[in-house]
């Protein structure tokens, strides 16, 4: 890594790490550090209140809570015209606040930031649920909400069809699953979602700053220390890729991926004999 890039990231775990700042904010550091550095923070947020004053100033009676979800899905969806992103899905910028709120499409984590802190100017309380490979909102226990699909009312079968689509007939929906998922996760999910569509673009040295910036949040991730090393195989710094692929092995000597990483390690020893 470059000095610009060790600046960056020191600059992301200070921020990343100060409980001062809340999901919102650190969302868009996420994405001035990594896409927009001129981005004006405070003006993307001033942008989010704005939709969020808009909504409860709507808003011309308290009822139940059922009745403002209502209210809330036809403003964000009918009047904002916000929708999932199904024609560019795997655009890595679909993981960026401010674009979300340019563009008004988005994927199911980021549309699930904004739909629950504009719920919050109505007085609802609503939850990110890390539900595997797609992210949702409930209220309570009593309501699963997409927010993907125009806030739509999930069923056990709609979730059991979401684990079908992603991980084949035998994946089992599982009650914790349902779980609340913190901030700290949420931004990490973020990242390995972006350091995935870097990847499949070929733009490793992005991957690569997305994965050290994970790792300030979980130093001691097997996975990621996996990742950093198969990445740097890619731009074919092979020491480097050996030293953190050995430090897995290290981490996880019997992991299902043991011989692959094995392989891996031979065939760049090889490169670096010759």
């Amino acid at each position: 890594m470059n000095e610009k890039d060790i600046s960056l990231i020191s600059e992301w775990n200070s921020f990343v790490n100060n409980v001062n700042y809340n999901l919102i904010e650190k969302c868009l550091k996420l994405a001035q550090i990594l896409e927009y550095p001129d981005l004006d923070i405070s003006m993307e947020i001033e942008k989010i209140k704005e939709i969020g004053v808009n909504f409860r100033n709507r808003i011309t009676e308290s009822k139940n809570p059922t009745y403002t979800i209502s209210l809330l899905n036809e403003f964000l969806f009918d009047v904002e015209e916000f929708q999932g992103d199904l024609d560019d899905y795997y655009n890595p910028k679909n993981n960026f606040l401010n674009y979300i709120l340019e563009k008004r499409s988005g994927i199911p984590i980021t549309l699930c930031i904004v739909y629950t802190e504009i719920a919050k100017y109505a007085g609802l309380d609503l939850k990110i649920v890390g539900f595997p490979s797609h992210v949702i909102v409930k209220y309570e226990e009593e309501m699963i909400l997409d927010p993907f699909n125009r806030g739509r009312l999930l069923e056990l079968e709609d979730l059991q069809e979401i684990l079908y689509q992603n991980y084949g007939d035998s994946a089992e929906f599982d009650a914790d699953y349902l779980n609340e998922i913190s901030n700290e996760k949420i931004i990490i999910r973020m990242l390995r979602n972006l350091k995935n569509s870097y990847t499949d673009s070929f733009a490793y040295e992005m991957a690569i700053t997305c994965n050290q910036m994970i790792l300030r949040m979980v130093p001691n991730s097997p996975d990621e220390i996996r990742d950093l090393g198969i990445l740097e195989e890619k731009l074919q710094n092979y020491e480097n890729a050996i030293k953190f692929l050995n430090k897995y092995l290290e981490m996880e000597p019997n992991a299902e991926d043991v011989d692959f990483v094995l392989e891996l390690i031979k065939e760049m020893r090889d490169k670096i004999s010759q």
